[in-house]
């Protein structure tokens, strides 16, 4: 029997984030998932009239074509699914799998061609500038761990946050979006964290179910130059399958110039991919009421209530700070009493302190006015 819950996620999908149109094409790329989401999402994409379109992928298969995959190899495969993209006008990705550490032992060299060349022309130059696209985990046993819950606990909280109202979040978030529109300096406090920087001009951005699945963040981007201080995470975070922990990042007009972890050479080999990586491509706010604690799995913890991320890497067109790179890498931090607190002045204006907004017109954000 279908679970009803599916049904419910793929209108979502189809119709909230797509907004999928009559005779429009839709890309579903589903990464390392069982069918019956799939099939739901094409049948509400064929209601809609438009035209669906299915690649099945695997990370298993995807680490053997990186792993020894060729520079001309991935020029070609990059322009032919760039090609396909291109006559898209939305992008449904689901990914799942059963083993997050499926791509942790391809050497950096192999994962910055990966990223230089394909996710770079497929992706950033396609999907993210010219589709109206979202992105979405689905839930596996591996991820009720990762979460320290039982399946059926994971189930139930995973479409609780997926289904939540987002037309309800996205009116909540119009203050905040004005708010950064208007703002000039942001500093960010807590234990290991004192970081000044600008984002004047650029404003801000809602994410409310449009773009990402599970969603709830404002975002924008900092002044490229000008970003000063020193941050420390403290939520681990994954990337190309290895879980880094307690990173901490010095700045000195805007650019990293310090960064150490659990592995710091291995980090620095990630910043070093090239010059875009070591600036910031986004400061963002997250705001779901549902997400608690990190799960090692950025779609999830990077929209954490009380946290924020500060992300190394490329900009988004949106909000735009001119830095380029193949790197975009959202790491986390919670601001929670539990997580040792911290505090967001904008402007020389206290705006959220241990998590929780204080501004009144910025009530409307906290947990207990989204559920």
């Amino acid at each position: 029997m279908l679970d009803p819950r599916l049904t419910k996620l793929a209108d979502v999908l189809v119709n909230y984030s797509v907004k999928a149109q009559p005779g429009e094409n839709i890309l579903i790329e589903a990464y390392g998932i069982d069918s019956a989401l799939v099939k739901e999402i094409v049948k509400k994409v064929h209601a809609a009239g438009a035209h669906p379109f299915v690649n099945v992928r695997d990370h298993v298969i995807m680490r053997q074509l990186i792993m020894n995959g060729t520079e001309a190899q991935m020029q070609t495969w990059a322009e032919a699914d760039a090609f396909q993209m291109k006559q898209m006008q939305g992008y449904i990705g689901v990914r799942g799998g059963a083993n997050i550490y499926e791509l942790s032992d391809i050497p950096a060299d192999r994962m910055k061609l990966y990223n230089s060349i394909y996710y770079q022309q497929v992706h950033f130059d396609v999907r993210v500038k010219d589709t109206r696209w979202v992105v979405l985990r689905y839930p596996t046993s591996s991820m009720a761990q990762l979460a320290s819950m039982s399946t059926d606990e994971f189930e139930e909280f995973y479409f609780n946050v997926c289904t939540m109202d987002y037309g309800k979040m996205s009116k909540a978030m119009d203050a905040l979006k004005d708010l950064m529109d208007r703002t000039d300096k942001v500093r960010l406090v807590g234990p290991g964290t004192d970081l000044t920087f600008s984002i004047k001009g650029i404003g801000g951005v809602k994410c409310d179910g449009e773009l990402n699945i599970p969603d709830g963040e404002v975002y924008s981007a900092p002044v490229r130059e000008s970003v000063n201080g020193i941050i420390s995470y403290n939520t681990p975070t994954p990337h190309d399958g290895f879980i880094f922990e307690n990173i901490v990042l010095e700045f000195e007009n805007g650019k990293i110039i310090k960064a150490t972890a659990n592995d710091t050479d291995r980090i620095n080999e990630i910043f070093d991919m090239d010059e875009g990586a070591r600036y910031i491509g986004e400061f963002a706010i997250g705001v779901n009421p549902y997400i608690k604690e990190p799960m090692k799995d950025t779609l999830f913890d990077e929209k954490i209530d009380g946290s924020f991320h500060f992300t190394p890497g490329n900009c988004y067109d949106d909000a735009y700070n001119g830095n380029k790179s193949s790197l975009h890498w959202d790491i986390v931090n919670i601001q929670r009493p539990e997580y040792g607190g911290g505090e967001i002045w904008f402007d020389d204006v206290l705006i959220r302190k241990d998590g929780i907004f204080v501004l009144p017109e910025l009530l409307q954000l906290n947990p207990e006015n989204l559920k």
